[in-house]
């Protein structure tokens, strides 16, 4: 409990940051990989090294699904 101050903000972020087209995705996606990475890899001593598998995974992710993929709205 003592972390979710720094959570439920990356959580709301990486729920608002979505875009269109693949590449859009990989970009944002990147980018919030890499802030929670950064986060969880300061947690273990780790931040960088975090950073980078974050940001590896996250624009992965966003560039292989596209929006249709998930939808929140039901």
């Amino acid at each position: 409990m003592k972390y979710t101050f720094i959570i439920v903000p990356l959580v709301l972020l990486a729920l608002s940051g979505c875009g269109r087209d693949p590449g859009e995705r990989a970009l944002t996606g990147g980018g919030i990989g890499a802030g929670v990475g950064l986060v969880g890899g300061a947690m273990v001593g780790a931040p960088l090294e975090g950073a980078a598998i974050g940001g590896a995974v996250g624009a992965g992710t966003g560039a292989l699904t596209s929006p249709r993929q998930i939808d929140l709205n039901k």
